[in-house]
């Protein structure tokens, strides 16, 4: 059987892919399945894309992916499905799902894990909105065979319009890559948090509090992100994301943090820092907002806050309570092994291609 894979960035370079299915695909050692990826954007318009400027580069590096993927459908005749990452091109309506599905005859497998049929842009890109064509998902969603999502409420989305909607978690490789525990010894105690810098924003929740908290104990803040906020008013450590030291520098971490802020796109968040942080024994204080709930289970293996006042009651409790974090972290470590990792959703995914 062969199966090609549609990508929006190079390989190594997004989480989603990295922990939608690249994993799966590494697994996958035998015959029975083969696995053909590529990307939309170049190694090169990647790199420059989530940042301000070079729009005419941009605008080149775009026109390129969509050739290549014209190009591509020429060769479809040979798979036997495609897998579609979140969309075949990032603007611009369904062209190639349409071909694919309509003219091609292919089975479509379109997974993705956020709310992307919300009209979002950022400062790199202040007018991208108008061009992504967001629209264009819930039909993406008819032409599909399968739908795969994060969770419960992308699906809830996705069931409108495909008959065949899946929920396959967002997860980690608890054997070969989130493999440690987190020693809880380590003082002053770390306060951490870990993603890109579209999700910053989320840390005003919890700014007050750790201002607070500074009053009366001694920790450290660490941002592990791929760009430094520059807070002015708070002390903390930055380092810029590495996948090569990338677990190393998550375990510099004591207590995770998620919070969100509660919009309709937030919702379609799968927990992903949670897990990450889970997985190496490191209890999380989080947001009660959407896969969050169903991930950190209060009081057990983490914290919800909702408030500035929560927010500095749970993190004092694990500042203050080595045990506590220790025993947090073997539960968190233990529900993300049964529920959150390859090993226990790989049937899942290779199912998809029977």
């Amino acid at each position: 059987m062969k199966v090609v894979i549609l990508n929006r960035a190079p390989s190594n370079f997004s989480p989603s892919q990295r922990f939608r299915h690249f994993h799966y695909i590494g697994l996958n050692n035998t015959s029975a399945i083969k696995f053909d990826t590529f990307s939309f954007f170049s190694n090169q318009t990647w790199s420059i894309y989530h940042k301000k400027g070079n729009y005419l580069k941009k605008m080149l590096g775009i026109a390129s992916g969509f050739l290549k993927r014209v190009f591509l459908l020429f060769s479809m005749s040979k798979y036997d499905y495609v897998y579609i990452h979140r969309e075949a091109t990032p603007v611009g309506p369904p062209f190639i799902e349409w071909m694919i599905a309509k003219l091609l005859r292919k089975k479509i497998i379109f997974d993705f894990d956020d709310a992307i049929w919300i009209e979002i842009s950022s400062d790199a890109n202040p007018f991208s909105s108008y061009f992504k064509c967001s629209w264009k998902i819930k039909h993406i969603c008819k032409y599909s065979h399968i739908v795969t999502v994060g969770n419960h409420y992308l699906a809830d989305y996705a069931k409108q319009y495909c008959k065949d909607v899946r929920i396959i978690p967002t997860v980690v490789d608890t054997k070969k890559i989130h493999n440690r525990l987190k020693n809880q010894n380590d003082t002053p105690v770390t306060i951490g948090w870990t993603g890109t810098f579209t999700n910053l924003l989320h840390l005003d929740l919890v700014l007050g509090a750790l201002k607070k908290l500074k009053e009366k104990y001694q920790f450290s803040f660490l941002i592990i992100a791929n760009k430094d906020p520059e807070f002015k008013d708070i002390d903390y450590q930055y380092i810029d994301w590495n996948i090569n030291t990338e677990i190393d520098d998550l375990l510099k971490i004591n207590i995770g943090l998620m919070p969100l802020i509660a919009t309709d796109f937030q919702l379609g968040k799968c927990a992903f820092k949670a897990i990450q942080y889970m997985s190496l024994g490191i209890p999380s204080v989080v947001s009660p907002v959407g896969a969050n709930c169903e991930v950190v289970i209060d009081g057990e293996n983490g914290f919800w806050a909702n408030s500035e006042n929560e927010w500095i009651e749970k993190l004092e409790l694990l500042i203050n309570n080595k045990s506590l974090r220790e025993e947090m972290g073997r539960k968190s470590r233990q529900k993300v092994i049964e529920t959150y990792s390859v090993e226990a959703t790989q049937n899942m995914f290779y199912q998809l291609f029977k």
